[in-house]
């Protein structure tokens, strides 16, 4: 059994490829929120070179949306441009909605007792500031976003620890392994986010517990040899199960091959995703330089049922970033700029800019899904005519629902014996 326990905070976000023309509205809302899924996973890895990472897109896009109901003037257009469609459209709004019930009921206990999925966005607003009218009740209609004011903020201006603890907002599903996680997560980012002079704070997160379809069992892991990108090798705990599973070859412009292995979770409505290059010479950063949505879309087609032998590494990782210096480079520029700055939308009274954008998230694949490891064996294993998908080299992984297309996770895994921020 695997089980992926996943918290993510979100304080501003990141800039999105170009949008292509399709041809439904829903086909042209995927793609724009895919193109923006992998726009920010690759801007965040291009500053973070050859270093394990996950990122949290979709929990990334309902903070943007919800700054874009606060913006006027450039900032709204800077932060439009950023995700690529506009949540006061109502037809997009509409299908944002639709999209979200699903993933929540595909996730429900009903769907599978040990799966779940939550996103929660929370907006910190100081007791003193002034709302927009309307602005209130326009995120919370949109977004099952809860809006808090800080009305325990002492005389000096000074702050207690727990002022900042956010309730848990929006929709939830089953009892998540990861809650408590989640509910630290928010804590420390808010502690982080806030500081003497700031009035209002926005956070956005992901829960998501996961269990496979077909279960990995520990008697079957072993510690077997995972290619680091300099040549060298580590030992790392390998899962092993001979599954029917869906896989793919596939081929990027410049004629490199990769492969794709789609392992479903519990409900076959979510899955997660393993993007291997084809050539264990070839890094792994030449096929992110040249990945794009359309390619992600085309999995979807060219996926075929196939008896394997697959190994996968247990791995955790986790990262804090901060995207303050990153984000005006990628166009999102005014929402940083005390001068510039337009969220009168907000606030007509109170000149607010955003300060800092934080992203926390964590991620853990195992066999039984608890953060106690599982007894590795060193059982020798009997040889199989299957073909074999062996994950001991860099790889991308995504964690995606499968109706909807939407990215709920998206990294890379370039060393997992290395679980530094």
């Amino acid at each position: 059994m695997c089980c992926l326990p996943v918290a993510a905070i979100v304080a501003l976000l990141c800039l999105a490829s170009p949008i292509h023309s399709t041809s439904s509205p829903q086909a042209g809302l995927r793609h724009r929120q895919g193109s923006f899924a992998v726009a920010l996973y690759r801007a965040i890895a291009a500053s973070r070179a050859n270093a394990n990472l996950v990122v949290s897109p979709s929990g990334t896009a309902t903070a943007l949306g919800l700054l874009q109901l606060g913006a006027r003037g450039d900032t709204r257009a800077q932060l439009v441009a950023g995700l690529g469609y506009d949540v006061n459209d109502v037809q997009v709004r509409e299908l944002l909605l639709q999209w979200q019930a699903e993933m929540n009921n595909s996730s429900s206990p009903k769907a599978s007792k040990e799966a779940g999925l939550q996103h929660t966005c929370v907006l910190l607003v100081q007791s003193g500031i002034k709302l927009a009218a309307g602005f209130r009740q326009n995120v919370e209609a949109w977004a099952d976003v809860s809006v808090m004011r800080d009305n325990q903020q002492q005389s000096n201006n000074t702050r207690r620890d727990e002022v900042w603890l956010p309730i848990q907002a929006g929709s939830s599903s089953g009892d998540l392994s990861g809650s408590g996680e989640v509910q630290q997560a928010e804590a420390s980012a808010s502690l982080a986010l806030w500081s003497p002079g700031q009035q209002m704070a926005l956070l956005s997160t992901v829960a998501f517990r996961g269990v496979w379809q077909k279960q990995f069992h520990a008697i079957n892991t072993h510690n077997l040899h995972f290619l680091l990108l300099d040549g060298t090798t580590v030992k790392v705990p390998m899962m092993h199960q001979a599954a029917e599973v869906r896989f793919g070859q596939f081929q990027m412009p410049s004629s490199q091959r990769y492969s794709v292995l789609d392992l479903p979770y519990s409900g076959q409505s979510l899955s997660l995703q393993v993007v291997l290059p084809w050539d264990r010479k070839t890094p792994l950063s030449s096929l992110e330089a040249q990945l794009s949505y359309r390619h992600v879309a085309s999995w979807d087609v060219g996926l075929r049922r196939t008896k394997m032998d697959v190994f996968l590494p247990r791995f955790k990782l986790h990262n804090k970033l901060n995207l303050r210096s990153t984000l005006p480079t990628m166009g999102i520029g005014d929402a940083f700029n005390p001068t510039d700055a337009d969220f009168s939308g907000m606030s007509a009274e109170d000149s607010l800019y955003v300060s800092d954008a934080f992203h926390d998230v964590t991620i853990e694949v195992t066999e039984e899904g608890t953060k106690a490891a599982a007894a590795t064996t060193m059982m020798l294993l009997k040889r199989s005519r299957s073909p074999v998908f062996k994950a001991d080299r860099p790889f991308l992984f995504l964690v995606r629902h499968v109706k909807t297309g939407s990215i709920l996770f998206m990294g890379r895994l370039m060393n997992p014996t290395d679980q530094s921020l």
